[in-house]
């Protein structure tokens, strides 16, 4: 069973924990977080969502809901290692964006690796391939729809 912390709309904890998969309460948030993984040659790390997930097919960058008792770099970690096998370094994240959703708030984080694709272990009910993708490729996707919808643009997030 995962649990999640509850927030308010400002980022307070409200020192309830919530079970994933009933409703959050109104007023109340979790906290979603989204790891933007870049390379030496500018590229980023998409992943392919499992076809039996929301969104099943589509790519997007790792990432996941926080746990109760995680502050979001260690969920955006923790993800990164669950759904890739891919130990990220805490200093080299940074926070790109934050943005209140209906029922979360959600952190975008920028890492730096240079990880072989082949080196990596997919979790298999999440993530059925991975791969690395220039601007113009990124961009091409987003025009086809292979691209997970809800997520920010992330060359934009990374000029602004």
């Amino acid at each position: 069973m995962e649990l999640w912390d509850l927030y308010d709309s400002n980022r307070k904890k409200l020192g309830k924990t919530h079970r994933r998969g009933v409703p959050v309460p109104e007023g109340c948030y979790h906290l979603v977080v989204h790891a933007w993984i870049q390379n030496s040659k500018g590229e980023i790390l998409l992943s392919k969502r499992h076809p039996n997930k929301h969104y099943g097919g589509l790519w997007e960058c790792a990432g996941g809901s926080v746990l109760a008792g995680e502050s979001s770099l260690e969920g955006v970690i923790r993800e990164t290692r669950e759904e890739l096998g891919l130990e990220i370094d805490p200093d080299s994240l940074s926070l790109l964006y934050r943005h209140l959703k209906p029922t979360y708030h959600s952190d975008y984080w920028l890492a730096y690796s240079n990880a072989d694709i082949a080196s990596l272990n997919l979790q298999d009910t999440e993530v059925i391939a991975a791969k690395w993708v220039d601007r113009h490729t990124y961009y091409r996707m987003i025009r086809n729809g292979e691209i997970v919808p809800t997520l920010p643009d992330f060359y934009k997030l990374l000029s602004d």
